[in-house]
């Protein structure tokens, strides 16, 4: 997870009720004072390092100010852990789940804290960013989304919760209504985008557990930098297409070779941009010989997860116009979504 913060203006939490909360609900909680600390990165839900002596947890819970409808849902989220955590150990363990919004303002749960390095938009001062070191880095990547598409689901809540068929249909008409829904300006690329998706759905191969959130920042390493010892941030999380997840992967992995904007977007660059780590063609190519699936139309994937997350932005961006949060990280956000919907049309198989 990312760098521990002091908890950000206009984001503490009811540190009284939360501890009385816990003194119920953990089994031989330390006297202790409950100590409250941020996770600093992360532009969607909130996540807080919670300490109470040698006891520790991290909690989950939706940002301040309105959210759109069905949209962070703690409860699902918490369902998901409680069986992928037993296959798939890079999970972390959910402890326990509240609905009651009196505690900290909105719907929560607990989880497992994992202790590892984020390697991000720089590698930490002990850790070296060798040439084999970032090759090791993205073929852990690689590795574990294939890893993840390989657990399986059937007969368990994952299966009840999911609607596998019609996946991508649903995903690319759904993401174009909330578009539509948090539209702020009128961007005259996002109509030939729309169409393009509309018109080049490909027929999904099979089905499995996708991440659809799968990043750098979303995953923790081992103190040398050369093992994934956790992945988070499962909100997104169901049983669909796994080459939407790829999608989603390659769409986060910035090449030094983009454009300034799509790699600044949400900050610095991330390091991948350095020249030792795999492209995203290498990505690709190495995913397609772990898995041994056909990646032939990937561009659609990828074009789709460029508008995918220019949506989820101008989501946060039209929350940041109407003042529900203040936060300035999100002033530039405007300028970034248009970004992303124009790398997103031009986007082809030749230039992934």
């Amino acid at each position: 997870m990312s760098q521990i913060i002091p908890v950000r203006k206009g984001e503490e939490l009811n540190t009284e009720k939360l501890h009385q909360f816990l003194r119920v609900s953990v089994p031989d909680l330390p006297t202790e004072p409950l100590l409250i600390k941020q996770f600093g990165s992360g532009a969607s839900n909130l996540t807080y390092a919670l300490s109470v002596g040698e006891w520790e947890a991290v909690l989950r819970r939706p940002p301040f100010g309105p959210v759109a409808p069905k949209a962070h849902d703690m409860q699902r989220e918490y369902k998901i852990l409680s069986v992928l955590s037993k296959s798939f150990p890079l999970a972390p363990r959910p402890y326990v789940f509240c609905e009651d919004e009196t505690v900290v303002g909105k719907s929560f749960f607990l989880m497992e804290r994992k202790h590892g390095v984020l390697i991000d938009t720089a590698f930490p001062e002990d850790v070296k960013g060798t040439n084999e070191l970032c090759r090791c880095i993205s073929e852990q990547m690689v590795d574990v989304l294939a890893q993840l598409h390989d657990v399986p689901y059937k007969g368990t809540l994952l299966e009840k919760i999911s609607k596998p068929e019609g996946f991508l249909e649903r995903q690319v008409h759904g993401w174009i209504h909330r578009y539509e829904e948090s539209k702020t300006s009128d961007i005259p690329e996002v109509e030939a985008l729309k169409k393009w998706l509309t018109t080049h759905i490909p027929t999904t191969q099979h089905s499995t557990i996708i991440h659809y959130d799968y990043k750098l920042n979303n995953t923790l390493f081992s103190p040398d930098g050369n093992k994934i010892v956790g992945l988070f941030d499962w909100e997104m999380t169901t049983v669909g297409d796994p080459l939407a997840d790829l999608g989603v992967a390659l769409s986060y992995w910035m090449e030094d070779s983009d454009p300034e904007l799509l790699k600044r977007g949400l900050g610095n660059p991330p390091v991948t941009v350095q020249k030792s780590f795999y492209s995203r063609r290498d990505f690709v190519e190495a995913y397609a010989k772990k898995s041994g699936r056909d990646v032939s139309h990937i561009d659609f994937y990828l074009k789709f997860a460029y508008f995918k997350l220019a949506v989820i932005c101008q989501q946060i961006y039209y929350r940041y116009k109407k003042g529900q949060t203040n936060d300035k990280r999100f002033s530039q956000f405007g300028d970034y979504v248009k970004t992303l919907i124009i790398h997103a049309l031009h986007t082809e198989r030749g230039h992934i």
